[in-house]
């Protein structure tokens, strides 16, 4: 056999070798997330999953507390001055909406501490909800 030939039987055996490799470690095709993961046990799953979160912990969000809203004229702007009053559509006791990058995560009230503003929370919406409105 020529040495072209060889190269070209070894080539093919090598491959044929890493695609029935491939075969025997990767899942049916069509197979059910519960028997792709099933080989994981629980706490190997927990500990990814935690490590995968400490990944993410330091990433820094913009949090915002909205007072409330109004459409104003651009007339009406410019004539805007100190002590000027700009009414807005919230209603004064209504709760405060709290946001992260622009996203509904909870409601609470205004609090004086130390002669700074804050907001203590009243109502937080549970995580789940939270990533059903992110999947709109």
């Amino acid at each position: 056999m020529s040495e072209l030939a060889q190269q070209t039987q070894v080539s093919a055996d090598d491959w044929g070798a890493a695609m029935q490799e491939q075969a025997a470690a990767s899942p049916p095709a069509g197979a059910a997330p519960a028997q792709i993961f099933e080989k994981f046990n629980e706490a190997g799953a927990a500990a990814a999953a935690r490590t995968d979160l400490d990944m993410i912990l330091d990433i820094p969000v913009q949090l915002e507390v909205q007072l409330g809203r109004t459409k104003i004229a651009i007339k009406s702007l410019l004539q805007l001055a100190q002590g000027s009053v700009v009414e807005l559509d919230g209603l004064a006791g209504e709760p405060m909406d709290v946001l992260v990058n622009g996203c509904l995560i909870a409601q609470g009230e205004v609090v004086v501490v130390n002669d700074k503003f804050g907001i203590r929370l009243t109502d937080v919406i549970s995580p789940s909800e939270r990533i059903r409105k992110l999947n709109r």
